[in-house]
């Protein structure tokens, strides 16, 4: 199983135990602070995905560092022993971001990306913010980018769905018509 696959499965795994025994928001500023804490300390980080350290020792170092972070739910540390035995604590940080975008999904929000040729003002942000909300019927975070080379217009993108607006975009799809149209 490939480590994307792995991370989707214990992230909606984690979910699915945290809002049955837990706090799902509190799981995920835990689930942080831990891959902030690895992520912060060079030698941890190595310690926890190098393979040729023995589940056995990373479990007992999991084991030793979860009273030091402070007050864990029992769910985070269960998760953590897990990573530990299974040899997983390496994805830990893309279960932090699949885990964020599944809870996010569970609490009704789109996350939208909007990249346009050039800066948008923020009322413009917040015009295309409510005219998304209407149209998807959900709670919409925003994020947005330049990509100078779409000359105009705006690419959007709701999950795994792009809404190519671009004058690039249009260029490129004219272009591959006239080519096989021939």
């Amino acid at each position: 199983m490939t480590n994307s696959a792995a991370a989707m499965r214990y992230a909606r795994a984690l979910l699915e135990v945290s809002r049955r025994d837990a706090d799902p928001e509190r799981v995920e500023q835990e689930l942080s602070g831990v891959a902030d804490l690895v992520n912060s300390h060079p030698a941890l980080a190595s310690s926890l995905a190098n393979p040729a350290i023995p589940p056995a020792r990373k479990r007992a170092l999991v084991t030793e560092l979860v009273p030091l972070m402070g007050d864990i739910s029992t769910v985070t540390r269960r998760l953590l022993e897990l990573l530990a035995d299974r040899d997983r604590l390496s994805i830990l940080d893309d279960i932090l971001n699949v885990y964020r975008s599944e809870l996010l999904h569970f609490r009704g929000v789109a996350q939208v990306q909007i990249t346009t040729a050039s800066e948008l003002s923020p009322e413009r942000v917040e015009v295309i913010t409510r005219a998304l909300g209407e149209a998807t019927g959900r709670q919409v975070e925003v994020q947005t980018g330049v990509d100078t080379d779409l000359l105009g217009g705006m690419v959007t993108q709701i999950g795994s769905t792009v809404f190519d607006g671009s004058i690039a975009g249009h260029l490129n799809r004219l272009r591959r018509q006239f080519l096989s149209d021939r």
